[in-house]
């Protein structure tokens, strides 16, 4: 396992690399990261894994200085799931040139989160955007469980460059629970409540049909888990996995929830 600490190191170790898989991250690296780089050593010839945690996508100052940061552990992980490379940019070598035109979601996309984190996305296309102009995988591997990360991603690198987003499954724990680094900042009561809230969420979302009152169900609902559960919520609807609209059907659609336990922001789908 090969860790790149610059571009230099970078450009160096991927000359030759014709069949490159790349996985971003910021970190604090749990199975859900391990099933995504799992997919890459299949699939591609060499697997590059970076740890960055992105200072532009971050809404919240609080969020930024409490992300939980481990890189001892997460070196060792890597080391044996056997990844190629590991890249371990600084600020200056991810944002070494100053865009001429900001990078901007468009209206009809300022829906879920980025209603709810103004700039957070544009920071994430625009890391995605240098990472894949500086890396040039072949393919990049996402998760599910930030569905509407994903779905911006691939629409934005789709158009720009050959490289291929492949979408992976959300890995949750045996509660439920979809894994994310931010669960190590929740104790076990919290941990087990928001088990709790994701087995009522996909238990609800079995019982679903098609009515023409849907709306209001979800409204009802949305309440009752701020009621039941005492926690603050963003937002609970449902919207097309296609174009992430706002749909009264369930097929070809998910539940998209989003909500606060204590301080800590929490999304999932369903």
């Amino acid at each position: 396992m090969k860790i790149l600490l610059n571009n230099s190191d970078l450009n160096e170790a991927l000359y030759d690399v014709s069949n490159l898989g790349f996985v971003p991250t910021m970190g604090s690296l749990h199975k859900g990261h391990i099933s995504l780089i799992k997919k890459s050593l299949k699939e591609c010839e060499k697997t590059i894994v970076s740890i960055f945690v992105n200072p532009t996508q971050f809404n919240n100052k609080y969020d930024y200085k409490k992300y939980p940061k481990n890189i001892k552990k997460d070196l060792s992980i890597l080391h044996k799931q056997k990844v190629n490379f590991v890249y371990l940019p600084k600020k200056e070598d991810v944002y070494y040139y100053k865009r001429k035109t900001p990078i901007k979601i468009s209206k009809d996309n300022l829906i879920l989160c980025a209603k709810f984190r103004k700039g957070h996305f544009e920071g994430v296309l625009d890391v995605m955007d240098r990472f894949t102009k500086i890396i040039k995988p072949q393919k990049i591997y996402m998760g599910e469980k930030d569905f509407q990360q994903l779905y911006l991603v691939k629409k934005y690198i789709y158009n720009k460059y050959k490289s291929k987003i492949i979408s992976c499954k959300t890995v949750r724990n045996k509660n439920k629970f979809a894994l994310s680094s931010r669960n190590i900042l929740l104790n076990k009561t919290e941990l087990l409540k928001a088990g709790n809230i994701a087995k009522d969420l996909i238990s609800f979302k079995k019982k679903l049909s098609n009515k023409k009152n849907l709306k209001m169900i979800l409204s009802n609902k949305k309440k009752e888990l701020i009621n039941l559960y005492k926690i603050k919520v963003d937002y609970l609807e449902l919207r097309s996995i296609s174009n992430l609209k706002s749909s009264n059907k369930l097929k070809n659609s998910k539940l998209f929830f989003a909500y606060y336990i204590n301080k800590i922001r929490l999304i999932d789908n369903f």
